[in-house]
């Protein structure tokens, strides 16, 4: 039982359900002159590629079926990982890496990164076969109630963007790439 008191309005979680249900919801606009239909459903990497699909983002499915985007700079990848497939994780790597003397340096641009920034959370990785440092940056978000389309689109879009901004900022600011 939770440490918070039940109020009322609140839903009774006395008595655990089994299985997942569908919700539908109707949501206003924000001029408050439309509505849409916003089913919330579990998330699979066909919506993902679908929500790629509407923001114009072009993508290859690797064998094991995750979804990877490509620029001129860096990939992201799109998969989905827990115990049931409910974490839509969404993970850039820029093509480039840093050479293993520069480590000290990498943690430092990468940590600089971490505090100043919301969204990806950057780190340093495992060498590579020719002892290259790749850098990452990655959101999860866990979605095992569901998401409609709306935000689900929203969400690959910003994650697109944000990558966009980190490999930017590595070459640029960061000073790492």
């Amino acid at each position: 039982m939770p440490w918070w008191s039940w109020r009322a309005g609140q839903a009774d979680t006395s008595s655990e359900s089994t299985g997942s249900s569908l919700q539908t919801a109707v949501v206003t606009a924000p001029a408050g002159s439309s509505t849409v239909d916003a089913t919330v459903t579990p998330v699979t990497l066909q919506r993902v590629g679908d929500a790629l699909d509407a923001v114009e983002i072009r993508f290859l499915t690797d064998g094991s079926g995750q979804l990877l985007a490509l620029w001129e700079r860096h990939a992201l990848l799109f998969a989905l990982e827990g115990p049931t497939d409910e974490i839509l994780v969404m993970r850039v790597r820029p093509h480039a890496t840093v050479p293993p003397d520069w480590v000290d340096r990498a943690y430092r641009v990468v940590n600089e990164w971490n505090h100043t920034r919301r969204f990806c959370k950057a780190y340093v990785g495992d060498p590579t076969d020719r002892g290259q440092l790749p850098i990452y940056a990655e959101m999860q978000v866990p979605l095992g109630a569901g998401v409609h389309d709306a935000l689900l689109r929203e969400m690959v879009d910003c994650a697109a963007a944000v990558a966009t901004g980190f490999v930017d900022w590595l070459h640029d600011d960061g000073g790492l790439l």
